[in-house]
């Protein structure tokens, strides 16, 4: 059994070759699944799983009584992600599915009790509105986005159905040896955009 916790070293998971950088970064990864605040028993949605990162901490938590259900479009990296399972030995909790969102979330009979976006597919509206309308009352969801063009896509469609929301910018710069020296080498700054289904009244949310 591989050592679990929040926040695992990029490198424990198995990666595309020689493409590496589709993986949620070890510190937004743990930001993110803060936000997602998993518990014991509950079924998360990783849309858009790319190596699986976010599904397999998720998995920590949820533990065998829950259930995740990672969603990737590209084959290859479903293969990879299978692999990650593998690895961490979370197969009994982990159901990775090949296949593109909004479409392929039909083949999810159960209903999430918090939803992670890391990846659309240039579909975020339908997306987030196919997950919403799954989602249960007081459930939780999590976008990560690093473009403007799909933050703004998330922020109004959102704003369109009524969801209040909190969005954090995220910028991590990680120490380099450079000689006998040190410097910091910035990763793409994130956009963690977050939001909790109203559990009073379905179409109102509050604010996270």
């Amino acid at each position: 059994m591989k050592r679990l916790t929040i926040g695992l070293p990029d490198e424990a998971f198995f990666q595309r070759k020689p493409e590496k950088g589709l993986i949620t970064k070890a510190e937004i990864r743990a930001l993110s699944v803060a936000r997602l605040a998993p518990g014991v028993g509950d079924v998360i949605w990783d849309i858009g799983t790319a190596t699986g990162s976010v599904a397999i901490e998720a998995a920590m938590v949820v533990g065998g009584e829950g259930k995740v259900f990672a969603l990737e479009k590209n084959a290859e990296d479903a293969e990879i992600a299978r692999q990650n399972v593998a690895k961490f030995e979370l197969g009994h909790v982990i159901e990775v599915i090949h296949g593109r969102a909004p479409q392929a979330l039909g083949q999810i009979k159960a209903d999430p009790d918090a939803v992670f976006i890391g990846g659309s597919g240039g579909e975020m509206a339908e997306v987030i509105k196919t997950s919403l309308a799954r989602l249960r009352p007081n459930g939780r969801l999590v976008i990560n986005a690093i473009t403007l063009d799909n933050l703004s896509a998330a922020l109004d469609t959102l704003k369109s159905v009524g969801f209040k929301f909190d969005v954090t910018l995220v910028q991590i710069s990680r120490s380099k040896p450079i000689l006998d020296l040190l410097r910091f080498e910035a990763l793409n700054p994130i956009f963690i955009i977050s939001a909790i289904k109203s559990g009073t009244s379905p179409g109102a949310e509050e604010a996270t």
